[in-house]
Parts: C-alpha cells; sequence; structure tokens
C-alpha cells in the first residue's frame, strides 16, 4: 500500500466541481460543516461541456426549487444569462418552464467565485484516486499525490469523467468532458466496496464560429420582452438580450449520413454505454426516424465574449468529415467553420438502486452520492441532487433525521424517488410528465412549498425567508381582495367586450372574472385601480391559484389518498424472506431497495399490486402481534395489572 501523508481534517468532502458538487459543497459548508471540494481542473469548476443553458421543460422546475431552499443555481444563472424564454406558454401552468441561455464562461466564474468566497469551505485541485473505507464506514479521501484527507461523510459527485472515454469515428481516446482529462483510478476501487458500476453515454454537438452562419437563412429566435427571474430574490432583471436561431435538417443531410453509418461510433459497436432516449445523436434519429423529413436544430451563442456558437439537437459520435459535410447541408450553415466537433463521451456510474432515499450509499455508511454519477443526465437534475447530498451528509453526521421530499412535495422528491426506487436503464432526464401531481408542483409556487423547509434546515437566510414571508402575505391579501371587490356590469362590460368575453347581467367580483381564460391578472388592470404593486411571482402565483383552484384541490385530494401508503411505515429490519405470498421477484427486489414505505414499495419495478396486498397484510398482522405482545408483558391482555402497577397501587 502507498504511504500517505495527512493533508487535512473536515466535516464534508465533495468529490467534483460541476453542477452537483458545487450545490452539494455550498449547502454543507452553509449549514455549519467544514467542507472540502476537489476538481481535477479548477477551470471544470460548473462547468458547461454540453448545452449553455440553464433550465427548459420540468428542468426550470428544479432550479425554482433548488433556489427556494437556498440553492445557488438560479441565483447564478440570473447573473449571467444573455437569453431568457418561458417555455410552453400555450400549454396549462403546470408544464411553463423557464430557460435561460447562459454565458458559460461568466457562469464557470461566478460559481467558482461563491465557492471561493463561501465560509467553511475550501477549494482544492486534485484528483481523488481512493476511498479510506474503514469497518464499512466512508472516512475520507486519497488522491493522486498521495495525500490524505479525513472526514466524517465524503460526496460522490464525478459527473462523466470516472474513466472517460472519447468516440469521433473510430478516433476513440482517453478523456473527461471538453478535453479534460478524466479520472482513470477511482473506479476499481469504488468496486473494491461493493459499488456496482455501469457505462453510460451522452454526446454533446460540434461548435462553430458565428461570423460563419447565414443568418438570413434561419428563423431568429428572441428573448421575452419581459424577463422573468430563476431565483425568488430577484423580483425583475433587465439586460439586453442575444438572439438564438433555428434551423432545420433535410434529406441532403440525412443521406449523408446514412452513407456513413458504418463510421459512426454508435453503430460501429466501439461503444458499449447506453445512451439517452430523450437526447438521441443525429445518427441515431436518422436510423430511429427514417420516414422524418427533417429534425429541428437551435444555434445558440455560447457567450458574450466568444465566437463559438452550438448547435443544439445535432449531437454525433461521426468522423468530424463526415459532420463539416453534413453540417454544410443544412440551411444557414453551409459555410461554418466548426472550432469543436461533435463527440460521445462513454464514463462510468453507479446503479441508483444502491441508494437510499437520502443518496447515501447503502454499502458504505457516510458515503454519498450525486449528479451523473448516479445515473442521470443534466444540469438541473445533478445541481438538485447535490443539493439534497450536501444537506444529508451535514445531517448525518450531526445525529440528524434525513431530509428526504415526497413525491407530492417537490420535483426533486420526484427525480430522486425515481431514480432509488425505480432505477434506471439510460440517462435519467426529468420531465412534466413524471410527476402524478405536476399542478401543485408548478414553478411559481415552489418558495411557498419548500422555502420554509429550507428555512427550518438552516439553509435560506434571513434575508430569503423575509422576502419569502412578505410575498406570502401580498398573494394571500390578494386573493381576498379579489374575492370581495365586486364590479357593476357598467364598470366591467366595456373591458369584457374589448377581449372577447361574455358580459355580465349583474355584480362580478375581480376573481370571478380571473377566472375566465381569456382574461390574465393583467387584463383586468383598466378596471381595477386600486390594486396593490406586485412583484412578478406573487402575479403568477396568484393568477394560477385563482384559475385553477379545482383542479388544485382534486389533486391535493388525491395526495392525501397517496400519503395513507407513504405514512405506513415498513421497519428497517424486516426479513422479506419471512413474507409468504411475496413472488419471488418482488422479494429480491424488496430485499435491495429496501423501501421505507409501503407507498414507496409500490413503485418498485416488479413488485405487483397483489405483492403489496400480501406486504400489507404481513405488517397489519406483525403490528397486532407486537401489540399483543406488548400488553402480554405488561401484564395487560388478560386485564391484570402488571407486578409494577401492583408494587405501585
Amino acid at each position: 500500500m502507498m504511504k500517505t501523508y495527512l493533508m487535512g481534517e473536515y466535516d464534508v468532502i465533495v468529490i467534483g466541481a460541476g453542477h452537483a458538487g458545487c450545490e452539494a459543497a455550498l449547502a454543507a459548508a452553509r449549514l455549519g460543516s467544514r467542507t472540502l471540494i476537489f476538481s481535477t481542473n479548477l477551470e471544470a469548476v460548473a462547468m458547461m461541456p454540453c448545452n449553455p443553458s440553464i433550465g427548459g421543460t420540468g428542468k426550470g422546475h428544479l432550479v425554482r426549487e433548488i433556489d427556494a431552499l437556498g440553492g445557488e443555481m438560479g441565483v447564478n444563472i440570473d447573473k449571467t444569462f444573455i437569453q431568457s424564454r418561458m417555455l410552453n406558454t400555450g400549454k396549462g401552468p403546470a408544464v411553463h418552464s423557464l430557460r435561460a441561455q447562459a454565458d458559460k464562461a461568466r457562469y464557470h466564474a461566478e460559481m467558482k467565485r461563491v465557492l471561493e468566497r463561501q465560509e467553511n469551505l475550501d477549494l482544492k485541485q486534485d484528483e481523488v484516486t481512493d476511498l479510506i473505507v474503514e469497518d464499512g464506514v466512508c472516512k475520507g479521501v486519497i488522491t493522486r499525490i498521495h495525500a490524505e484527507y479525513r472526514a466524517r461523510a465524503v460526496i460522490i459527485c464525478t459527473g462523466t469523467f470516472l474513466r472517460g472515454k472519447i468516440f469521433i469515428g473510430d478516433g476513440v481516446f482517453a478523456s473527461g468532458p471538453n478535453g479534460l482529462a478524466p479520472a482513470n483510478e477511482l473506479s476499481s476501487h469504488l468496486a473494491d466496496y461493493g459499488l456496482s458500476l455501469r457505462r453510460f453515454k451522452t454526446g454533446t454537438p460540434a461548435r462553430a464560429l458565428a461570423t460563419t452562419f447565414d443568418y438570413d437563412k434561419m428563423v431568429e429566435q428572441k428573448g421575452d420582452p419581459v424577463i422573468t427571474p430563476f431565483s425568488f430574490l430577484n423580483d425583475e432583471l433587465q439586460r439586453e438580450q442575444v438572439s438564438c436561431w433555428l434551423t432545420y435538417t433535410n434529406e441532403a443531410t440525412h443521406d449523408v449520413i446514412r452513407a456513413n453509418f458504418s463510421r459512426s461510433a454508435l453503430f460501429g459497436g466501439q461503444i458499449e454505454g447506453i445512451g439517452p432516449r430523450y437526447c438521441p445523436s443525429i445518427e441515431d434519429k436518422v436510423h430511429r426516424f427514417p420516414d422524418k423529413l427533417r429534425h429541428q436544430l437551435f444555434v445558440e451563442p455560447e457567450g458574450l465574449d466568444t465566437e463559438e456558437m452550438y448547435i443544439q439537437g445535432m449531437s454525433s459520435s461521426l468522423p468530424e468529415d463526415v459532420q463539416r459535410d453534413f453540417y454544410h447541408t443544412i440551411p444557414g450553415l453551409e459555410h461554418i467553420r466548426i472550432t469543436r466537433p461533435a463527440y460521445a463521451i462513454e464514463y462510468d456510474c453507479i446503479d441508483p438502486l444502491q441508494l437510499k432515499p437520502n443518496l447515501e450509499v447503502r454499502a458504505v455508511k457516510g458515503l454519498f452520492a450525486a449528479g451523473q454519477f448516479n445515473g442521470s443526465s443534466g444540469y438541473e437534475e445533478a445541481a438538485a441532487q447535490g443539493l439534497m447530498a450536501g444537506i444529508n451528509a451535514h445531517l448525518a453526521i450531526n445525529g440528524k433525521e434525513p431530509f428526504v421530499l415526497g413525491r407530492d412535495e417537490a420535483y426533486i422528491g420526484v427525480l430522486i424517488d425515481d431514480l432509488v426506487t425505480k432505477g434506471t436503464n439510460e440517462p435519467y432526464r426529468i420531465m412534466t410528465s413524471r410527476a402524478e401531481f405536476r399542478l401543485l408542483l408548478r414553478q411559481d409556487n415552489a418558495d411557498e412549498r419548500l422555502t420554509e423547509k429550507g428555512y427550518a434546515l438552516g439553509l435560506v437566510t434571513e434575508e430569503r425567508y423575509r422576502k419569502f414571508l412578505a410575498k406570502k402575505e401580498l398573494v394571500a391579501a390578494e386573493l381576498a381582495r379579489l374575492g370581495q371587490t365586486r364590479l357593476s356590469p357598467e364598470a366591467v362590460n366595456p373591458l369584457l367586450e374589448e377581449k372577447g368575453s361574455t358580459p355580465v347581467k349583474s355584480g362580478v367580483t375581480l376573481q370571478e372574472l380571473l377566472r375566465r381564460p381569456e382574461l390574465s391578472y393583467a387584463d383586468l388592470a383598466p378596471v381595477d385601480p386600486g390594486r396593490p404593486e406586485l412583484p412578478f411571482h406573487a402575479v403568477s402565483e396568484i393568477e394560477v391559484s385563482v384559475k385553477y383552484e379545482g383542479y388544485i384541490e382534486k389533486q391535493r385530494q388525491q395526495v392525501e389518498k397517496q400519503k395513507k401508503l407513504e405514512n405506513r411505515r415498513i421497519p428497517t429490519e424486516i426479513d422479506y424472506n419471512d413474507v409468504s405470498g411475496l413472488r419471488i421477484e418482488a422479494r429480491q427486489k424488496l430485499e435491495m431497495i429496501r423501501p421505507a414505505s409501503l407507498g414507496q414499495a409500490s413503485r418498485i419495478s416488479g413488485v405487483s399490486p397483489a405483492d403489496i396486498n400480501v406486504l400489507t397484510v404481513y405488517l397489519e398482522k406483525q403490528r397486532r402481534a407486537g401489540k399483543s405482545k406488548g400488553l402480554a408483558d405488561r401484564g395487560e391482555a388478560s386485564g391484570k395489572p402488571s407486578p409494577e402497577k401492583e408494587e405501585t397501587c
């Protein structure tokens, strides 16, 4: 065994400083744990090796929730975005999703500065090559230069660096994302400690110089005229925005790709890792959807101080000469000069079924995991897990109960429950369709759902909490005022006729008017001169609360029914081999995952409703037997007093 030297002792150590690592380290440090975060290269802190954006469908919800709990991602993107758009505005409010194009260099620089200035947090460039595990408990890490750092908890946030391998045609080489060095040693040691690893794959499109695009052949995509902040700390933001551009592939593009399928690393068999079904490479799209005549592409700037443009929707593992040829068939891209070719990257990760709901590794006490190491994809999914892992590492070393969010409380709860209960066979991506109660889990009310919890943890600052309470009071007062303010037909009918809404014949409240689909809160301003000045987040929440009151109440009732299963706890010491009537597959899955409740057990793949019924009956019998035994032990089963009671009578 190599000789090491002790370099420091900490409460929490975080391995990796990507989006998961940053949130994990900041959460632990802000809660009071002395924290150390490692990055193989400090230029990789909060790096955006793929799309230079934050948010999007489902993902925007996660960012708002991270912010409501006191995390950093929403604050950082509000500082560094160059375009902001609200997606899905033509649909219901449950799926409205904010997305912001980032200046990726500034995003990295701002997050690095936050880490550097954070009290209780040290940032260090080095590669962690091994863990220190003693008697099944993680006690620290060892680095490439044989330095030893002791800790009471360790969080793995390695992203795509573990045994990273890049594929560009038949060019295959060891590398982390964006040309950085991979981390090749840690994987083998993780297997020694009982962690089962597997290979996943993701990819990124080419970058090309902005001056070489023909913008007249593409459709301009501007940002929203009124900017919606990600962070609840910001009421409004003013910033000059840059444009993105829309174009499409065509049959000529597809012909070039089809003619070179044999040169793709994906189809050539070099890639063993499993890629994301919801974000396939362009050659995979052409192969899987042969009848589709075109595929949508977005050309997006990577920052204000660079000429590089990101071609979203066109990741590939084809050789660079083929990439050049197919890009040049696309309107607006005929003469682009590529600065960085597209590539696929393969990496090690774990099966998240090896994790507890608090993101602690079952096989090693004190070892936590977050981000792409857990089989997820995306900056936002990673950051959400990092935040929760940082919180729970701090709670664990201080002997406190884990902090676990339910599926009815947050998209973060849906994300983590999906991973640790259902597992994933491909890089996991959050989507609004994954949430059963998505009308309750809207972007606009993330602070209502989570800020109290963040404050109770100690992660939400007094400034944020006071701002939240003030907004909460404003919303409550305005909802009451809308319900009490009644207007005459003469006052409102001119407005209703102007908006194409049915006139009224008798008095009507502002709340009743706002329930009309064709009317917004802003539309009512001409007939409501007494309205108060409200921040954007408050207006959004008020409008949705009024318009969807009935649907929201239905979902709340569904949540109450679901909670009955969630509240039926399963003893940690249960032996599933004792539960007669369980199918073999169900017994194996239950034994492996060790669900905390019947609700969690019901979501395990391979556990049927019949298995849940068997388990419910078994637990009820155990409860009654335990109660009867307890009564007998106290001398109460036959109504006789216990000896202790006789002595005290």
